[in-house]
């Protein structure tokens, strides 16, 4: 079955808008684009191949917070908890 791509139209406040593109460009990409995915992903539309590639993508890119250093489980939920590791 081949697909089509259609045009389609979306009205957003200008504030909106201007947040959209700035998270696009950090993330390397265009409003149009992030919005294709989370559209893609709302229907289940994409490919295992697809979303495969997406996370391999995401793995290479970005290394978390913890600077490849090993964190603790207790060390994750300090904040949460409202309390101070002892050492």
């Amino acid at each position: 079955m081949c697909s089509m791509a259609v045009n389609l139209t979306l009205s957003v406040d200008d504030r909106t808008l201007e947040r959209a593109r700035e998270i696009a460009r950090q993330q390397g990409t265009s409003v149009n684009a992030l919005i294709r995915e989370y559209l893609e992903r709302l229907a289940g539309t994409r490919s295992s191949a697809e979303i495969l590639m997406d996370l391999e993508r995401q793995w290479t890119q970005k290394l978390g917070r913890s600077g490849r250093r090993h964190v603790r489980r207790d060390e994750l939920y300090e904040d949460r908890l409202g309390r101070a590791r002892v050492r």
